[in-house]
């Protein structure tokens, strides 16, 4: 496969395909960056910053429109995830230029997951939301529905999200899912069971005495 150089950004987070991630730009090689992809129509790389380094999966970048530039340079950009990549080798600074690089490979990403594990992750999510007292809708279960939309609102780690993103079929993304939804909902329930108990602590309660 052919490999190609890719402007990065690293940074503390995962971003996934089909994501829309909005950015505020104000380092002066990544302020560079963005300017040469308005101008050129080029994308760049988001790879997680983990353990102080710049992990081997990320995700490719394209700008949708420049906001807001304010008066010293800095952006508020609009930008969508359109792709997978693999870092083949990281340069910590491309020539002549002021930001990061590296020579990537670009990565299928399968999106054909299955209908009753859709369901069963929204379902999961529903109760997680109801017990959590959490008032944002719920994403639609559509025919293009997949779980790099709902990555972020699910509780994972960072980790867990670097993780998921090396995931390249989406029938396993939906187990991994499902396997941490099973596991987190229990802990939720003794959370929420606690807090009630905590909420009562004072009040008049009606018990009936057992019978000895």
């Amino acid at each position: 496969m052919q490999t190609i150089l890719l402007p990065m950004f690293p940074l503390r987070l995962v971003a996934f395909p089909g994501e829309l991630l909005n950015l505020h730009i104000f380092e002066p090689r990544y302020k560079q960056l963005i300017s040469e992809c308005e101008a050129k129509g080029t994308t760049f790389g988001i790879s997680a910053f983990i353990e102080d380094k710049v992990q081997e999966i990320g995700t490719e970048i394209e700008l949708i429109s420049i906001d807001k530039v304010y008066p010293k340079g800095e952006m508020d950009i609009r930008t969508r995830g359109i792709g997978l990549f693999k870092v083949l080798e990281f340069l910590p600074q491309l020539e002549n230029r002021l930001y990061t690089g590296a020579e990537i490979l670009r990565l299928p990403h399968d999106l054909e997951g299955e209908f009753v594990k859709n369901e069963r992750i929204l379902e999961h999510m529903g109760e997680l939301y109801r017990i959590m007292n959490i008032t944002k809708p719920l994403p639609e279960h559509s025919p293009d529905f997949t779980t790099y939309q709902i990555a972020h609102l699910v509780g994972f780690s960072l980790e867990q999200e670097y993780e998921f993103l090396c995931i390249p079929e989406e029938i396993q993304r939906q187990e991994y899912m499902l396997t941490h939804l099973e596991r987190l909902l229990p802990t939720a329930r003794e959370m929420e069971e606690l807090r009630q108990k905590v909420q009562m602590n004072g009040h008049f309660k009606n018990v009936l005495p057992p019978e000895v």
